[in-house]
């Protein structure tokens, strides 16, 4: 659906980010777990959701991580890339949505 946007990159970096955070801090990682991509495209936006299956004990937050730390940096670098990154609870799991302001009069500044 981005093919040839400017954003293309930006929204795969995201997706690859948020759907490895779901399959690893989450039951979404487990046999029978599973997470829901959403994709919304207008003039002004692009919004990336991921719902994971929860189990996590806390919503996903982004971390201050050691220098030396190999893992936990991925949703810091999310809340860099998008505009705005929101995080709200759904049916039992959590839902962090990541939106790329593409219009510069829609205002937002990154996070």
């Amino acid at each position: 659906m981005l093919r040839g946007s400017p954003w293309a990159e930006d929204a795969e970096l995201i997706v690859s980010e948020l759907s490895a955070n779901a399959i690893l801090h989450t039951a979404s990682g487990q046999d029978s777990g599973s997470f829901h991509l959403a994709l919304a495209v207008s003039a002004q936006a692009i919004a990336l959701s991921v719902t994971d299956d929860g189990s996590a004990g806390t919503a996903p937050k982004v971390e201050r991580q050691d220098q030396d730390a190999e893992h936990g940096r991925g949703l810091g670098m999310v809340s860099v890339i998008a505009h705005r990154v929101v995080v709200h609870e759904s049916d039992g799991g959590h839902t962090v949505t990541a939106e790329l302001f593409t219009d510069p009069s829609a205002g937002g500044q990154p996070c």
